[in-house]
């Protein structure tokens, strides 16, 4: 068991968050305890040891409310209940309890957004019709066209078509994503109320923060009459840019951080006060405004998990990540996977301009990759990650160096994207594969049974048990790497060296430590210092490619 004793992360200290590892479970790919292909909290449970021998502080649990998986359960039927098919609330405390017997903070996600059309107050907005109070905690408009037949704006879904669903009386109600997800309207006190019940729901329970799911699309301009867009192709950043900032009808509008203020009362009267980071999908700029101290107080970094294998790109983003959260009062955060993008051991390798939706098409196959090559490029980038002040967010599976699943048969696919992009989507299942355990067995131990997603021959390789105390694996690599982090960590201040080769990283950090990334195609020198841990070995005294070098001064 990895010694937990050289950094302070009481249940008293308000701060823990700022320079945290924090590990992300997808709970129905992490373990299965029950055998029904389905991971589950007493999975999870079972295998909390895992986290605490690897060395992270705290474990982000993906959605585990009640759901019919129409988005991997983030369409939640019960914001305060647990999925019968994942367990009961007594699970859920007895997890709470067995990870903070281990030292592991807990974070869970909360989706503030839209419901599953499987809420109760959803069936009761169907029920009750137009213009009733009911409809109201929802946004439901009557539609255009001579009898209502044309949506109420050309407002598209993230996950393709229109972001409207027409009932059978003749209303339409708005989705961003799935028609399954019918957004919430934030205008209603109950809404509000609601959502403040389900905080202190969760904190009560021994819950040490939340992830705020979708944090910049709570507030719309939901004035009459309903703006368009104008160009309703245009999605995300692109969207955001077509209009002056907090502007734009449903995305990061400036009215949403008053909600996050009213928020952060609420988890301030705990003690400590629970943390909460945003998934903002805005300019750096905007991004500062969620994590303020009296708002959230963090907010990922979506820009580095972007940002291609290139030195320069990565040093200017690095350094603006750092000013933003600086701006903040903020610390940075860092994130390299999770369960709505390609693993970093394959998109990493994909050639400069590559598509990630048409390779997923391909198969994995246009352009094929090197999975060794890949691997070495995650682990140099895992190694840069680990080194950078702030908060680093380690998705399941990459502490094991799993590839992308690209080539899942598309019967098996379970992502909704699939079917409402008509097939021009494969989705985001590919990341979601569940997690190999062993070297055998019908799932890789992930459960006595099968798995809800076929798991690829080659898992066996990678599970935990092949890896487990072999030297030079992926799993030693981030259990060394974390045990140390712990060690060095204090401050969260850089010095870039100016001095770098092309295509090298190379800074240092106040506590006296130094990191050197070689992102060239050449093995460059080593600067003076005594090396504490590699990447990939080093050549004849050298730093090889993809490889990333920590240093002691």
């Amino acid at each position: 068991m990895t010694d937990r004793s050289t950094l302070d992360l009481s249940s008293r200290d308000p701060d823990w968050w700022r320079q945290a590892v924090v590990y992300q479970i997808y709970p129905r790919s992490f373990a299965d305890a029950d055998g029904d292909g389905l991971g589950d909290l007493r999975g999870i449970t079972r295998r909390l040891t895992h986290l605490a021998a690897l060395g992270v502080d705290a474990l982000w649990l993906s959605p585990f409310y009640p759901s019919e998986l129409a988005d991997g359960g983030y369409d939640v039927a019960d914001p305060r209940g647990v999925d019968p098919r994942l367990g009961t609330l007594d699970d859920f405390d007895a997890l709470v309890a067995e990870a903070h017997r281990l030292g592991l903070k807990v974070i869970v996600d909360i989706v503030p957004n839209h419901s599953s059309h499987q809420h109760a107050w959803f069936q009761e907005a169907l029920r009750s019709g137009p213009g009733s109070a009911a409809r109201d905690r929802y946004v439901f408009r009557d539609g255009r066209g001579e009898h209502g037949e044309l949506p109420p704006t050309d407002w598209q879904s993230v996950f393709g078509g229109s972001a409207w669903q027409r009932v059978p009386d003749g209303q339409w109600y708005l989705h961003l994503f799935a028609p399954e997800q019918p957004d919430f309207n934030w205008e209603n006190q109950e809404v509000r109320a609601d959502h403040r019940t389900t905080l202190r729901f969760w904190s009560d329970r021994g819950v040490d923060g939340f992830r705020v799911d979708v944090a910049h699309a709570l507030a719309k301009d939901l004035s009459e009459p309903l703006r368009d867009l104008g160009a309703p192709d245009l999605s995300g950043e692109e969207a955001l840019a077509s209009m002056p900032p907090g502007t734009h009808p449903f995305y990061d509008r400036d009215d949403v951080h008053e909600i996050y203020r009213d928020w952060r009362k609420i988890l301030d009267a705990y003690r400590p006060p629970r943390m909460a980071v945003a998934e903002a999908w805005v300019p750096g700029a905007r991004r500062a405004l969620y994590a303020r101290p009296d708002e959230l107080g963090q907010a990922f970094n979506f820009e580095y998990l972007q940002a291609g294998w290139d030195a320069e790109e990565l040093r200017q983003v690095i350094t603006d990540s750092l000013a933003t959260a600086r701006a903040a009062g903020a610390s940075a955060t860092w994130v390299l996977s999770n369960h709505d993008v390609v693993r970093h051991a394959s998109r990493l390798t994909l050639p400069p301009g590559t598509d990630p939706n048409a390779w997923l098409l391909s198969g994995g196959h246009a352009p094929a990759l090197d999975e060794a090559a890949g691997l070495r490029r995650a682990r140099a980038a895992t190694l840069l990650m680990l080194a950078l002040p702030g908060s680093a967010y380690v998705y399941q599976g990459e502490e094991l160096g799993l590839p992308e699943v690209a080539d899942l048969p598309t019967e098996v696919l379970q992502d909704p994207i699939w079917e409402q992009t008509g097939h021009v989507r494969k989705g985001r299942d590919g990341c979601r594969v569940p997690l190999p355990w062993t070297t055998t067995g019908p799932s890789y131990g992930f459960g006595p049974g099968g798995a809800w997603l076929p798991q690829p021959p080659a898992f066996a390789a990678y599970a935990v048990e092949a890896q487990d105390g072999a030297d030079g694996s992926t799993l030693e690599l981030y259990r060394a790497a974390l045990r140390l982090r712990r060690k060095l960590l204090d401050g969260e201040e850089l010095t870039w060296a100016d001095d770098a080769p092309d295509g090298v990283l190379r800074f240092d950090r106040c506590e006296g430590w130094r990191c050197v990334t070689n992102l060239s195609g050449r093995a460059v020198d080593l600067p003076a210092g005594e090396v504490l841990l590699t990447s990939a070995p080093l050549e004849d005294g050298r730093v090889g490619p993809d490889t990333t070098v920590w240093l002691g001064r």
